[in-house]
């Protein structure tokens, strides 16, 4: 049978299973669910009369987690049983929109005092891509967000993050200070000697035209690696004063 088609259930079986898992959404939203179901009520939205729990578990099981099937290919979901292009769409247009959901929630916010929508936001973007992506959150005199993008992608070493193309992005949006983040598609958030060293040039880079770095996080499966909670941020900073004072 072809990939986009689902197996058959009788129809009034389909219709209360489907009718059950949206009255316990609607009535206390995705607590209590497994991560099959939430797949699973995605994947109804298109596929009417057919069932897909099966689809849904299929979907888990070749990726591992709900934030992986997010970020998988259109080609690699529809390599499971049941998902078709009407289905991918659904699941990509969810995607986005969290995404977009997630970085308006931090846009004229002070994210230097509240981090915790930021580290949701950028848990959310980047945590769970397959590969290494370096994001620029960029602040005004207030450390309200005038923007997020990603500045860098694939391996980070130091020749392939370009200091200038920093700065020059952070004039361009007219910006005070910079978060940065990366991911760490191993899953373990412990900072690499490249991490540090990428970290300490750019902050040296950006104090030379006036810019801070408040923070760089990475985030990863097992959770975040703040520079600033470790006092890296501090300590480079005084480097830098020590230097050029």
């Amino acid at each position: 049978m072809e990939a986009g088609m689902a197996k058959e259930m009788p129809g009034k079986d389909i219709r209360g299973h489907r009718k059950r898992l949206r009255k316990k959404f609607m009535e206390g939203g995705l607590e209590g669910f497994h991560d099959y179901e939430v797949l699973e009520l995605l994947l109804t939205l298109n596929t009417p009369r057919k069932d897909c729990k099966s689809s849904a578990k299929d979907l888990l099981k070749r990726f591992k987690t709900l934030p992986n099937v997010f970020e998988a290919s259109a080609l690699e979901l529809q390599q499971t049983y049941g998902v078709g292009p009407a289905n991918v769409f659904g699941i990509k247009l969810i995607k986005a929109v969290a995404d977009r959901y997630l970085e308006q929630r931090l846009i004229a916010r002070d994210v230097v005092k509240n981090s915790k929508d930021l580290r949701a936001y950028l848990a959310h973007a980047l945590g769970s891509k397959p590969k290494e992506v370096f994001a620029g959150v960029f602040l005004d005199a207030k450390n309200r967000v005038i923007s997020c993008e990603i500045l860098f992608q694939g391996t980070l070493t130091s020749s392939a993050v370009y200091p200038r193309e920093v700065i020059a992005a952070a004039i361009e949006k007219r910006a005070a200070s910079v978060i940065f983040a990366h991911n760490h598609p191993s899953g373990d958030a412990s900072p690499s000697a490249e991490d540090i060293a990428i970290t300490r040039r750019l902050i040296f880079a950006l104090r030379h035209v006036g810019i801070t770095v408040h923070e760089h996080l990475i985030t990863a499966s097992e959770g975040f690696y703040s520079f600033a909670d470790h006092g890296r941020i501090a300590e480079f900073n005084r480097e830098f004063e020590q230097k050029n004072g």
